[in-house]
């Protein structure tokens, strides 16, 4: 008898979200090793290979491909059982998405506020702070625009900041200035359209070359084929923050100078709901601003 759990529904549409395990294992603040472990438990338990994987990419099957809307549909089902269930307990947890960074004492911080339940879409910004204003989510860990904000009827406070690095070909490590990397900007502006606002920002404001791709390569195993190709260091995107380097490519601090991607957790402007602003104080307590000589975007300076 076939017994399948949600939660490995949850890592199978996650690592066909990423097509790159790395990725999919910190998008679940799972280790990599467990994460492979449970898609392989999966695919035994259903019989089918759900991806092809060798060192340098992963793909869908075409039986992947087929149940990957039912394990969706699954989810969106057990997911909609949980909120009915909370509303007649009285106790619904605060809804929390995020892009692929949540404050490393997360856990602690949110256990002493209210039950939190982190949603396991991990979708880009702007994506997520559309749920935050339709009500989808009650909170989101993300960085969007003051002008988007306030069209969307949203409020941010700061909670942190990724510093963002180069990545070049060995075997160099020393530091690189801003001005001398290259920064990636994707024509498919529904998935990145966060992220060429800050770089194009970023370019205007250090004099860093621009170079237009079309593949989805701001990421992945794309990047580092776009480092090599480039034979120059090149400004990583914190989406890909936690991806483990190949062995031909190193990492390179940013100076003159350095560069931090800021971090705020978006809530609506007339949320009132005691739980929801006690996971908001908890989080953003005590939180300090980046390095006065970082750059940021001219609109997050004085946040």
């Amino acid at each position: 008898m076939c017994t399948v759990e949600l939660r490995q529904l949850r890592y199978f549409v996650a690592v066909a979200e990423e097509l790159n395990f790395g990725r999919a294992a910190a998008r679940l603040l799972i280790a990599g090793p467990s994460l492979s472990q449970q898609i392989k438990a999966l695919e035994r338990d259903l019989g089918v290979v759900l991806f092809d994987r060798d060192r340098r990419s992963v793909a869908l099957t075409p039986a992947g491909a087929s149940l990957l809307p039912h394990a969706r549909a699954l989810l969106d089902r057990a997911e909609d059982l949980r909120r009915r269930a909370g509303k007649l307990s009285g106790s619904q947890p605060v809804r929390l998405g995020y892009v692929n960074w949540l404050p490393p004492d997360f856990a602690a911080r949110t256990a002493r506020a209210a039950t939190v339940h982190v949603d396991a879409w991990v979708a880009p910004s702007h994506t997520q702070a559309a749920r935050v204003a339709d009500g989808s989510l009650d909170l989101a860990v993300c960085w969007v625009r003051d002008e988007e904000l306030e069209r969307l009827g949203l409020t941010a406070r700061p909670i942190g900041a990724d510093r963002l690095y180069a990545v070049s070909p060995g075997p160099a490590t020393d530091p690189v200035r801003t001005r001398d990397t290259v920064v990636l900007l994707d024509e498919d502006v529904t998935s990145w359209a966060s992220w060429n606002v800050y770089a194009e920002e970023l370019i205007r404001d250090t004099g860093a070359r621009p170079e237009r791709i079309s593949d989805g390569g701001v990421t992945g195993p794309g990047f580092f084929d776009h480092v090599r190709r480039l034979g120059r260091p090149v400004l990583n995107c914190p989406k890909g923050q936690t991806t483990a380097l190949p062995p031909d490519l190193v990492r390179r601090p940013l100076v003159d100078p350095e560069v931090h991607w800021p971090w705020f957790l978006v809530r609506r402007t007339d949320e009132r709901r005691p739980a929801v602003l006690a996971v908001l104080d908890a989080l953003a307590e005590g939180v300090h601003g980046p390095d006065p000589r970082a750059w940021l975007p001219a609109t997050d300076r004085d946040r």
